[in-house]
């Protein structure tokens, strides 16, 4: 049956929060009153219908699966799967802000590559030829009142 539901439910979007209770529960192998104990202690966030009933993603669903593995498998508490779910987190929104920047400095040396491509003229930028080593000294001009 849980195969069926993971059939029909693969056109809607992982963050889609379109699933009812009994059929998320049923897809994660857990009672739904488990669901709803995870969704006090904040393990997982499902979204609400109009009604104020849970609606639960496909996401959601890996999540609780996750969950469980985490619990019966390698034996975490719940408070320890909580503080995992939530450094999972923080890690996906570090790479995501990383990534964000490497693109930004990738435009930015693409830019600066292109500048510094500029052929002249430019009309405010004067290219030399060469280094200059003249001398220029420079005296104000003198007032009528400070000629003798």
């Amino acid at each position: 049956m849980t195969e069926r539901i993971d059939q029909i439910i693969i056109g809607i979007e992982s963050d889609d929060k379109v699933l009812l209770i009994s059929v998320a529960a049923r897809m994660a192998g857990m009672h739904p009153q488990t669901l709803r104990q995870y969704d006090r202690l904040g393990l997982v966030q499902p979204g609400r219908s109009s009604g104020g009933g849970r609606r639960y993603s496909p996401r959601d669903v890996a999540l609780l699966r996750e969950i469980q593995r985490l619990s019966q498998d390698d034996g975490v508490n719940l408070a320890g799967i909580k503080r995992i779910i939530g450094l999972e987190q923080l890690v996906a929104d570090v790479q995501e802000r990383l990534a964000a920047m490497q693109a930004e400095l990738a435009e930015a040396r693409q830019r600066i590559a292109e500048l510094e491509a500029t052929t002249f003229p430019r009309r405010d930028l004067v290219p030399m030829s060469r280094a200059q080593t003249a001398l220029v000294v420079w005296r104000p001009r003198r007032s009528a009142a400070d000629q003798p």
